[in-house]
């Protein structure tokens, strides 16, 4: 029984003869799972953010390389999935985020009129440099490299907006919902490994 790319025949069968799944069966079965759970919950994560934006027709407090240095992240780490062939479940939540945020911050530069030069070299390097990156047409070891610098991105990320809204003393337009998101994802993702090791480790010793 193959649903969504998922195997359940073994898992199914092991149950049905009354044993319980061998880890060799369950564990990527919990995988994909988890896998596809995570992607579900990333279709909705800017959203709010989104939401908020179009609603108040503004975006105040908001940093524009803050998002765009998302844009960066989500680009090379979708990019590196698919250059080595990874199930969707594996990089759907990237697609998914990636969208989002594209969408997000064409809004920000609607709502930032005029947009400054350095924003539309910005703009105009992403979109000649990313489809060369989605395509893996990049040199191995800089894909790599690449690869290795998406933490430090998604950190850097948050520095300006952290400043912004240091230096305004507000949050402005930034969604609280977005946020709390973000962060519940992030140790969403952290506590399911940490699970997934244990019944690793369960099963290791059952069997």
């Amino acid at each position: 029984m193959d649903y969504l790319g998922i195997d359940f025949s073994c898992a199914i069968g092991s149950l049905r003869n009354g044993n319980f799944p061998p880890k060799d069966c369950l564990l990527p079965l919990i995988s994909k799972l988890l896998g596809y759970a995570i992607v579900a919950a990333s279709t909705t994560v800017k959203l709010p953010q989104i939401l908020k934006i179009l609603k108040h027709r503004s975006v105040r407090g908001l940093s524009v390389v803050a998002f765009e240095l998302e844009v960066v992240g989500y680009t090379i780490a979708l990019a590196y999935c698919l250059h080595n062939g990874l199930p969707f479940s594996a990089y759907g939540e990237l697609a998914f985020l990636l969208i989002q945020a594209l969408i997000l911050v064409a809004i920000i530069y609607y709502y930032s009129q005029p947009v400054g030069i350095s924003t539309w070299i910005r703009a105009l390097l992403y979109c000649a440099v990313a489809p060369t990156v989605l395509a893996g047409q990049v040199d191995p070891i800089l894909f790599e490299a690449l690869y290795a610098s998406q933490h430090a991105i998604f950190f850097f990320a948050r520095v300006p907006q952290i400043w912004k809204n240091f230096s305004n003393k507000s949050t402005g337009e930034l969604s609280f919902l977005t946020c709390l998101m973000n962060t519940g994802g992030s140790l969403g993702k952290s506590i399911l490994l940490m699970e997934l090791l244990r019944l690793l480790w369960a099963l290791y010793l059952v069997s």
